[in-house]
């Protein structure tokens, strides 16, 4: 046995440990998902009009998806996660000053600035946590980034509760919550979470150990919506919610049993774990790589059309028949190896050289119709609540986290059947998930009875499936060389869409409405609508819309922009079905 000092340097170098710590840091990272319960508190203790409220929300969506700094190499693990603690609680903290009438009002593009700051946080939470898991478990990417995004989109429920539990009578104090919360966890947290050699600390268990992961991750879920169906139909006492939220709390601490058993339990010693590629090996293959990928693509441009359309068997034999053929060819001088203008689809490309290829802008396109649209509906989750009579607006706010969760979780796992099994473009799988939510926007246009329930399941889970598709399917069809530049600017889009959807659409006919039922005489010369819409002054009286009206228009417009995705999507489908079939045709051999 080994000596107690050495076990817990054991327990602290253990990977599994920096995983549990990393899943912590995340359920602290659905702040931009908490948006709906924050907007109501800031319109109202600043009279906000709707139209600046999207404008905050546009600030928060773009600090959100902003990581370039994040992701640069240049800061180590525990100076990203401090860097990115300090800008949560000096953004959200100072909201929280001018809130509760600390320091004085600032102006509205000074708010933005602040909210920009503190939701870039956790941008820097994002990437130390993927960065060092993912190094840390360099054989189960997938499972390991899925769950720590799991965890990410729990988060806005994870907050939601606790809130419960605190029952501040000051509106403001969730604010509070959100800056201080999350700071003291990563903080405590930060020297924890780096990479620590993973590839060395392989077991055979360590299977059964995901599997115990993923079902704590699906308990989570399925309690917190339970415990907040209760408490919305429920009147229940303080009492019986901090039970509640301390259940939840020893549900969050569970998975720490996985390293304290790795790592006091027997002396079973890890598995060392070869890495793929050997540095010297990789030294003395290069030149051989170099002409293999020359062939290769020399086979492409030598087969015939004719080709893909043969059985995968068939056309697997031929490929290989032509690829020796060139390879003798080249050995003999009889054939001049070229080298294309740029990569193909399925091959490495720069950002730049993605940039002129169509389908990059269809993947975008339909992030940003998709994507934008459901994060319109969260931004205003707050106000669309309210508008059709529901008073806790938080329930609503934690049930499309945690529908975001399942969404992203249930579109990683079925999209993968339809790419190993069928050997079908992945993309489809995200039409289908804007085909929901083009549905929940319907209902909520509709506001028929229980709508609030049904629309945050679709749009819920519509919005999660398309952060664990598109990532995949980029990667994919552009190689993973420069997919963290690839991902980066596809994040762009969902910023892009809310500013649109959101910060024009949504909030002006919102404002409109409200105006129409607050018998306000419109200004001379008014166009109307439209007039609204293009009008950056509006009052500064904070109006409150109620009843469907409100985000009628605004929801069918939302889910005719789903339709569009879902047609673009279908187009990348029918684009990619060679390059999918190619991929992962093997599966049907």
């Amino acid at each position: 046995m080994l000596p107690l000092q050495n076990r817990f340097r054991v327990f602290i170098n253990n990977r599994w440990l920096v995983f549990v710590a990393a899943m912590w840091i995340q359920s602290c990272t659905g702040i931009g998902y908490l948006f709906g319960s924050l907007s109501p508190v800031i319109k109202n203790s600043l009279n906000y009009n709707q139209r600046q409220i999207a404008t905050l929300g546009v600030a928060k969506d773009l600090g959100g998806s902003v990581g370039f700094l994040a992701g640069s190499g240049v800061l180590p693990i525990w100076g990203v996660l401090l860097i990115g603690a300090l800008q949560n609680i000096f953004g959200y903290g100072w909201v929280w000053l001018i809130l509760t009438k600390r320091v004085p009002t600032m102006p509205l593009w000074v708010m933005c600035i602040l909210l920009f700051v503190g939701s870039n946080g956790e941008t820097y939470f994002n990437t130390a946590d993927l960065v060092s898991c993912v190094q840390n478990f360099p054989k189960s990417r997938g499972p390991v980034v899925g769950i720590l995004k799991g965890f990410g989109g729990l988060g806005g429920a994870i907050l939601t509760q606790i809130y419960a539990m605190i029952n501040a009578p000051d509106d403001a104090a969730i604010i509070f919550m959100v800056a201080i919360g999350p700071t003291i966890v990563v903080i405590t947290l930060m020297l924890i979470v780096r990479p620590v050699g993973g590839h060395r600390q392989v077991r055979p268990s360590d299977g059964l150990s995901f599997t115990f992961i993923y079902s704590v991750c699906l308990l989570l879920a399925a309690y917190l919506m339970g415990v907040m169906l209760v408490e919305d139909f429920v009147d229940l006492n303080k009492t019986v919610i901090t039970l509640f939220t301390s259940i939840l709390f020893i549900l969050l601490l569970l998975p720490i049993v996985i390293p304290i058993l790795l790592s006091y339990s027997s002396e079973h010693k890890p598995a060392e774990e070869s890495l793929l590629f050997e540095p010297q090996k990789e030294e003395s293959s290069k030149s051989g790589q170099d002409v293999n990928e020359v062939i290769l693509s020399e086979v492409e441009d030598e087969k015939s059309m004719e080709l893909d359309l043969l059985p995968a068997s068939e056309r697997q034999k031929r490929i290989a028949q032509l690829q020796a053929k060139l390879f003798q060819a080249a050995a003999e001088g009889a054939v001049r190896v070229k080298r294309r203008r740029g990569p193909r689809r399925g091959e490495d490309f720069t950002l730049m050289q993605a940039l002129i290829k169509a389908d990059f802008w269809l993947i975008f396109f339909s992030l940003l119709l998709g994507s934008g649209s459901g994060l319109t509906m969260i931004d205003n989750l707050g106000q669309l609540s309210e508008s059709l009579g529901y008073d806790n607006t938080d329930v609503f706010v934690s049930m499309i986290s945690i529908w975001n969760f399942l969404g992203r979780v249930g579109g990683g796992y079925f999209s993968e059947i339809v790419v190993r099994d069928y050997a079908y473009p992945r993309p489809v799988a995200m039409a289908i998930a804007q085909g929901f939510m083009a549905v929940g926007h319907f209902f909520f246009a509709m506001g028929w009875p229980g709508v609030m329930y049904v629309g945050t399941l679709l749009i819920g889970l519509g919005y999660g499936a398309h952060w664990a598709i598109v990532p995949a399917a980029a990667s994919e069809l552009f190689g993973l060389k420069n997919f963290a530049a690839l991902y980066n600017f596809l994040t762009l889009a969902n910023p892009a869409g809310s500013l649109v959807f959101s910060g024009l659409i949504a909030s002006s006919i919102y404002d409109y409405e409200a105006e129409k039922q607050a018998h306000m005489p419109p200004p001379q010369n008014s166009y109307g609508l439209l007039h609204k819409m293009l009008d950056i002054t509006l009052g500064e009286k904070a109006l409150k819309c109620n009843g469907t009206i409100c985000f009628f228009l605004t929801s069918l417009i939302m889910s005719g922009l789903c339709i569009i995705a879902v047609v673009l999507s279908l187009i990348l489908v029918y684009r990619t079905k060679i390059v999918y079939a190619n991929l992962y045709g093997k599966s049907h051999t």
